[in-house]
């Protein structure tokens, strides 16, 4: 397997793809919504039948990120297919036997096979639909949410969709990864209301939230949004921890939040953790899995990468990530890992 890369500022699809010849599976980031459906057409247009997915949001390569613009990764030694799930807001199972069906084409399994997914809304729910197919074969995924609710498969746009693409690898094995800058603190809460349809968190142990969340954290109402930067939240389940991002302040006594949370689940408060150093971490454990590299496609929640822009570290994040050899992702809105959909986290897969 081989993976190449390329992107453009001013969104010139054919710069990005100059260095691309005879890609097997092509995967398009590019953040202007309004012209979305022309890169997607235009795409198709340059690799006829290359299976593809698509989405609109912020997306990087080796070490330069593209705010505005777009970026393409292109695998070479894959087979691939690539296919798409409809209505995933309200119900995501209508289209599965599309995935049960592709699985079984794809002719892979867990150790040479992945899935890649582009969600449009609903992540939870579609996770879990997922999940229900690919783990009968021991398949993994790695994805996220994108932008502006649209996504693209093989050169047609849709809303309200999930994109995915089974990616296997010819020569070699791959392995998905999660990596969590966290930690979780003594501290446990039960939630006591909550409404998960509206991803709301009201009170925590029958208190309102911010009242709990200042008083752990020692920062006033005006200041909480940005404090998820330090101190989201967590669901700790084992030795896994799953984290939830707090997205706005209601009436300075609740919280929106990036994902959903339901009564009676128990949450810790995170302390950001040295990230460097288990960004090293991760990249140590990658390069002793698999002594040699072909590609790395992930996803770096928005949070994570204004966090590492606050910290003046973006630069160095992706020089470190760049050690591993071809890397490229999206900046996703919400990250896939397996059947579990978290915040403030990076999910990618690595190709051998």
């Amino acid at each position: 397997m081989q993976q190449k890369m390329g992107g453009s500022r001013t969104g010139d699809l054919k710069d990005a793809v100059k260095g691309i010849t005879q890609p097997d599976f092509l995967i398009m980031i590019t953040s202007d919504k309004e012209t979305f459906r022309e890169k997607v057409e235009e795409l198709e247009v340059l690799f006829p039948q290359v299976p593809s997915i698509a989405c609109v949001g912020q997306g990087y390569y080796g070490t330069q990120v593209i705010e505005d613009g777009v970026i393409v990764a292109a695998m070479e030694g894959v087979k691939a297919i690539t296919n798409v799930l409809t209505d995933v807001s309200t119900m995501p199972l209508r289209r599965i036997q599309r995935l049960e069906e592709d699985v079984q084409k794809i002719g892979g399994n867990g150790d040479n096979t992945v899935c890649i997914d582009l969600c449009s809304s609903n992540d939870e729910c579609v996770l879990t639909t997922m999940n229900s197919v690919l783990r009968k074969h021991k398949i993994e995924l790695t994805g996220g949410t994108v932008w502006e609710g649209l996504v693209a498969a093989n050169g047609v746009v849709y809303e309200d969709a999930s994109a995915y693409a089974l990616v296997r690898n010819l020569s070699g094995k791959v392995k998905v990864y999660k990596e969590n800058l966290y930690l979780p603190t003594e501290t446990k809460y039960i939630v006591t209301r909550a409404d998960a349809s509206k991803n709301m968190l009201y009170e925590l142990d029958g208190r309102p939230v911010a009242d709990v969340y200042k008083e752990k954290t020692h920062v006033s109402s005006d200041k909480i949004a940005e404090q998820t930067f330090e101190n989201p939240f967590g669901r700790v389940v084992g030795d896994e921890i799953y984290i939830v991002s707090i997205k706005e302040v209601i009436e300075q006594k609740y919280f929106s939040c990036y994902r959903k949370i339901s009564r009676m689940d128990a949450l810790n408060i995170l302390e950001l953790g040295d990230y460097e150093q288990i960004i090293d971490d991760t990249i140590h454990s990658i390069q002793s899995d698999f002594p040699k590299v072909s590609g790395v496609f992930s996803v770096n929640c928005i949070l994570r990468y204004l966090m590492f822009k606050q910290k003046n570290f973006a630069g160095t994040y992706f020089g470190k990530m760049a050690q591993l050899g071809m890397h490229a992702g999206l900046i996703g809105l919400g990250e896939h890992y397996n059947g579990n959909f978290v915040n403030q986290t990076l999910s990618c897969v690595v190709f051998e």
